[in-house]
C-alpha cells in the first residue's frame, strides 16, 4: 500500500506534499492521487462530504477512518490498514504513523469508517 511508503514523513499544517509533509487529510489526498490516481481535495470535513458512509465490519486497507479531534465532526481522517490499524499524519511531534483505532485516544474520538469508491 501507497500510504506506508509515507510512514515518518514530517507532519505539516496545510502540508500535502511528499518532500515538505502533510496533514491528515493532505497525506489521504496523496495517497489516493497517487495509487488510484483519484483527486480528493479540501479538508477532512470535505473529504467526509465526498466520501460514503460504510459499517465498521465492511471496513478494507483503503477506506478512510474519521474522527472528532477539535470538537468538530470530521476533523481528523486516517486510512485504515486492516487489523485495527490506521496510518494518519498525527502532529508535528510525531509526523505520519499507524495507530490502533482500540487506542484510548482514538477509540474515543471515532466518528465513523467512509468509502471513496
Amino acid at each position: 500500500m501507497h500510504a506506508m511508503a509515507m510512514l515518518d514523513r514530517n507532519y505539516v499544517y496545510s502540508g500535502k506534499k511528499l518532500h515538505t509533509g502533510f496533514d491528515c487529510s493532505g497525506l489521504v489526498s496523496f495517497v489516493y492521487k497517487e495509487s488510484a490516481g483519484f483527486e480528493l481535495h479540501g479538508s477532512a470535513f470535505d473529504i467526509a462530504n465526498k466520501t460514503r458512509p460504510i459499517a465498521p465490519e465492511t471496513a478494507s486497507p483503503g477506506d478512510l477512518v474519521f474522527f472528532n479531534t477539535l470538537g468538530s465532526p470530521s476533523s481528523h481522517v486516517g486510512i485504515y490498514i486492516g487489523s485495527g490499524k490506521f496510518i494518519h499524519a498525527a502532529n508535528e511531534r510525531t509526523g505520519v504513523r499507524i495507530d490502533q483505532l482500540s487506542a484510548d485516544y482514538w477509540s474515543k474520538r471515532l466518528e465513523g469508517y467512509r468509502s471513496v469508491f
